[in-house]
């Protein structure tokens, strides 16, 4: 009796492992966006406050000592640099490359770009035919993002942090 093989071909070494680190990477990206996108929302709302609670009462930075001045400045700078910060992290990334014919789709823009240039077809087939290559790439590229995410989150809560301790602090000095 001859049939047609009915075996699943083995998987690819590392095909498992990259599929597994690539949904970790993707669901780690989501959770960086919650955080910066909190922590955005947190300092509007502090900053909404403690502006309108100073306007209230006629406070001006100009009324105070240089040592005061200067912590209610540095502070207003450090507080600019958390809003950059978590709005650089918030911010969409992908490959400024962009996808080349012959090449696999890692993400949506890939997709995009390989159906602009009449090639969607071909290079799904490609990502098909070459599924380790497409997930190395995949892999990398999400990790870049991630990493990118997680390094404008730190600088966010650093500078937040330094604006929540300098401009209470400016207030004390007078």
């Amino acid at each position: 009796m001859t049939g047609a093989d009915t075996r699943t071909p083995a998987p690819e070494p590392g095909a498992e492992a990259a599929a597994r680190l690539l949904l970790e990477l993707r669901a780690e990206i989501a959770r960086a966006d919650t955080k910066a996108a909190v922590l955005m929302a947190a300092l509007g709302v502090t900053a909404g406050t403690a502006t309108t609670l100073l306007a209230e009462h006629g406070w001006s930075p100009a009324a105070r000592s240089a040592p005061g001045s200067s912590a209610w400045w540095a502070g207003l700078l450090a507080l600019g640099l958390a809003v950059v910060a978590l709005l650089m992290a918030v911010l969409p990334r992908y490959d400024a490359r962009g996808w080349t014919p012959g090449a696999p789709l890692t993400h949506f823009a890939d997709v995009r770009q390989a159906a602009r240039c009449g090639r969607l077809e071909q290079a799904l087939a490609e990502t098909e035919r070459t599924t380790s290559a497409s997930a190395v790439a995949a892999l990398s590229e999400t990790s870049r993002i991630a990493l990118r995410k997680h390094q404008w989150i730190r600088t966010g809560l650093i500078a937040l942090a330094t604006a929540v301790v300098l401009l209470p602090s400016s207030l004390l000095i007078g």
